[in-house]
């Protein structure tokens, strides 16, 4: 792999470089440079210190890997993180998230609450990820500012939310931010059902027809939990994905979230499809939803993603042990100790999510010509000691407070855990001064 004449504007020495494509290398003694926010070269460590570059930085116990992509969530929920725990999911959300969010949620909730989150995605590792939340052209101004990347997924349900009071006020306001963000660099506007169970077929098919005119995704979340599929089946005689398939709405531009419940007719139909799962098993673990069977779906060709779901279900936006716990969990529900292992589920967090987004020509792994999109997690700890297999060590010892340095198209938001872009008190006073003013404190 070769660069031009022209010099980097930055290169980078990890002691261990992993690309996830070709999938399970790891490159020890090799260099990466970035010119105009893009991977320019990679090769190994003598031909790059021939290079001409502006700057080059040293990266010793470091491994530089694509950055991680959270391919779920819900981020301005940050704010409701601890409120309403240990609760099943519809008396979580009936009971407890709906009412909070009728009386709490506006432009100033969202603005902070996305600042937070993208925050703490930032320090652990995370360079990408999916929103699908309320007011999202407030979220799509907050990752504007912030230099991350996002894909921003409109809600649409088939009563009013904050922000539209019904799902055609919702589907046009996606239509405006589609039509306005078309050439932003690092934001992608999707649309966002919201679940089977609150998207009626007229609303679902108006959002086919739109998303198949402007070549644009779909994401929603879809066979959370056994009693949602058994709920429809009772009503219609009729599955969720079976009814969105009838419609037309699944397929390469398709997100499922969740899909804890899969029958051999589900999978036929997500094989032939090319649908993409997002896995989010933190939150189905914590809302006993049940779990979704990931080795089932990689063996069977399907593109698994990961995500964390919203802050307050999970109760953290820590993507790097959401996939240890998805690759812990995969051994578990396939009774095998060889499913999911540690190279294929760092490719669950990176290149896989990049696929189901569309964007996987762009980021998810480290190329030439893509996106420098990269995260240094520094392995030189006690707890990581001996490293026999760095990404093993990645994904079954290391934490998010190993995340050292990050660059999202080639502009560093991370430098030695600092954000760069971001007032991390400000941040904490905030979220602090919300929680008092929803849990009525006065303290």
């Amino acid at each position: 792999m070769t660069a031009t004449a022209a010099p980097l504007d930055l290169l980078l020495l990890p002691s261990w470089l992993v690309p996830v494509e070709p999938a399970g290398v790891v490159l020890k003694a090799h260099g990466l440079g970035i010119r105009d926010g893009r991977i320019a070269f990679i090769g190994p460590r003598e031909a790059a210190l021939k290079l001409a570059s502006k700057e080059t930085r040293e990266l010793p116990g470091m491994l530089l890997s694509p950055g991680l992509i959270n391919a779920h969530g819900h981020a301005a929920m940050s704010l409701f993180r601890g409120m309403a725990d240990d609760l099943p999911l519809m008396t979580w959300l009936e009971k407890h998230i709906w009412p909070a969010e009728a009386k709490w949620v506006d432009e100033a909730f969202v603005r902070d609450g996305t600042d937070l989150a993208i925050a703490e995605q930032l320090k652990g590792g995370i360079t990408c990820f999916s929103d699908m939340y309320f007011f999202p052209k407030v979220a799509s101004d907050c990752v504007h500012n912030s230099g991350m990347r996002a894909q921003i997924a409109i809600p649409i349900l088939d009563f009013p939310i904050p922000g539209a009071a019904s799902a055609d006020e919702a589907i046009r306001q996606g239509i405006e931010l589609f039509g306005d963000l078309k050439h932003h660099p690092r934001i992608k506007i999707t649309f966002g059902p919201h679940a089977p169970y609150t998207v009626c077929d007229a609303n679902l098919e108006k959002i086919r027809i739109i998303a198949e005119e402007l070549d644009a995704s779909i994401h929603m979340h879809v066979h959370e939990t056994a009693s949602e599929v058994q709920q429809a089946v009772d009503q219609t005689g009729e599955r969720p994905l079976a009814r969105l398939g009838r419609l037309g709405l699944l397929g390469p531009r398709f997100q499922a979230v969740h899909m804890t419940q899969i029958s051999e007719d589900d999978l036929a139909l997500l094989v032939e499809s090319n649908t993409s799962i997002i896995h989010c098993p933190e939150s189905n673990l914590k809302l006993a939803s049940g779990f979704c069977p990931v080795e089932r779906l990689w063996q069977a060709g399907i593109n698994v993603a990961i995500g964390t779901d919203g802050a307050a279900s999970n109760n953290d936006l820590d993507l790097l042990g959401e996939t240890r716990t998805a690759a812990m969990l995969a051994k578990a529900v396939a009774g095998s100790a060889t499913a999911l292992d540690a190279h294929r589920a760092l490719r669950m967090a990176t290149l896989n999510g990049a696929r189901a987004m569309g964007l996987e020509s762009e980021i998810g792994s480290l190329e030439v010509g893509k996106a420098a999109d990269m995260v240094a997690f520094d392995l030189s700890g006690l707890a990581q000691q001996p490293i026999y297999d760095p990404v093993s060590q990645l994904i079954y010892a290391t934490g998010r407070d190993c995340v050292k340095h990050l660059w999202v198209a080639g502009k560093q938001l991370l430098d030695d855990r600092r954000l760069t872009r971001m007032n991390e008190p400000e941040l904490v006073a905030s979220a602090i001064e919300w929680g008092r003013r929803i849990s009525g404190r006065n303290e």
